[in-house]
């Protein structure tokens, strides 16, 4: 197939450059794009790459003279704002052509955590306790909130504007977080009751028909057994932190099979309820007493070979290149 490959840029792109596979991986934070890249140039697909940032003209025009017939969508920002994602495959669907992954109505369903946890309470899927402080309008007081808080922005990804002081023992602690995000990341702030468990990543594929993959679990290696544990920043993406802390993605080990039953079920009802399609995860906690609860869903994960879905899907049978192109197929 003729695939065209779009993905974000936080600056225009300079005239001279290239994107191909080996200059993204040798860029920072740009493992997926070269992974993907990779995998489809072994398909035999015929690829462009078309890197965004502040035009839209550059795509419609690509569409409207290449004629892709799948576009590759990876763009999680426009103009630096991630809050833009929408919008992309937005004009997509105004161009009447494939493209892969989640819809703007999915993406504006997910990326507003607060507007996600009120449609999965409608549907009777366990979240955790929250209010928001609005940005223009903080909350002063937390009546009857149950403590310890967990404070984060409303619609950041990637662990953005979460560290160990996202975790609130009462409510000083938690407005005065809420007022470093409003501050800081010029956004609202979600304040949850902080649930003790597991960190578990349940991966999904699909359409109308849904392949959930073998779920995995974020390990906190060094981290001593009272201290509360939660995917940082730091967590996730400071390699030497991970090192120190002995953090590491594996295989969520010792679930019994009603549990991961439960994990399968509860992430489709969640797919399907924020109306997610092609590919995402499901972040859950998984309590002491085996009780689920949903934190949030990522529609259009990272593909990265080594990240949390690509290994999902290895460990259920499915190689990185068959992911890539069941991927297509679902565009």
């Amino acid at each position: 197939m003729k695939v065209l490959v779009l993905f974000d840029l936080e600056r225009p792109p300079k005239p001279e450059e290239t994107f191909t596979a080996r200059a993204l991986e040798e860029a920072r934070d740009r493992q997926m794009e070269a992974d993907v890249l990779r995998g489809l140039s072994r398909l035999r697909h015929e690829v462009e790459v078309l890197p965004v940032f502040e035009d839209v003209r550059p795509i419609v025009d690509k569409v409207e003279h290449w004629g892709p017939d799948v576009v590759f969508n990876m763009v999680e920002s426009f103009y630096g704002y991630r809050v833009n994602e929408t919008n992309i495959p937005a004009l997509l669907e105004l161009l009447n052509v494939h493209y892969t992954g989640a819809s703007p109505e999915s993406l504006l369903l997910c990326k507003d955590k607060s507007l996600a946890k009120k449609v999965l309470s409608y549907h009777h899927i366990p979240v955790a306790r929250f209010v928001v402080s609005r940005r223009h309008h903080p909350l002063r007081r937390l009546r009857r909130f149950t403590f310890p808080a967990f404070v984060k922005p409303v619609g950041e990804e990637s662990s953005d504007g979460i560290s160990q002081a996202s975790f609130a023992p009462g409510e000083e602690e938690a407005l005065a977080r809420a007022r470093f995000v409003h501050e800081n990341f010029k956004t609202d702030a979600l304040i949850e009751e902080y649930i003790d468990g597991r960190e578990i990543y349940v991966s999904v594929l699909g359409n109308q028909r849904l392949r959930v993959f073998p779920p995995r679990e974020l390990y906190f290696g060094k981290v001593p057994d009272d201290a509360p544990k939660f995917a940082t920043a730091k967590a996730k993406w400071d390699m030497g932190y991970r090192e120190r802390w002995e953090i590491d993605n594996r295989p969520a080990a010792d679930l019994p099979p009603k549990v991961l039953e439960k994990l399968a079920r509860v992430a489709r009802r969640v797919y399907r309820a924020l109306r997610i399609r092609g590919f995402g995860r499901i972040d859950i906690r998984l309590t002491p007493q085996e009780e689920i609860v949903v934190m949030e869903a990522n529609p259009n994960p990272s593909l990265a070979r080594y990240d949390d879905f690509a290994e999902s899907a290895i460990a259920a049978g499915v190689k990185y290149d068959a992911l890539i192109q069941r991927i297509l197929r679902l565009a």
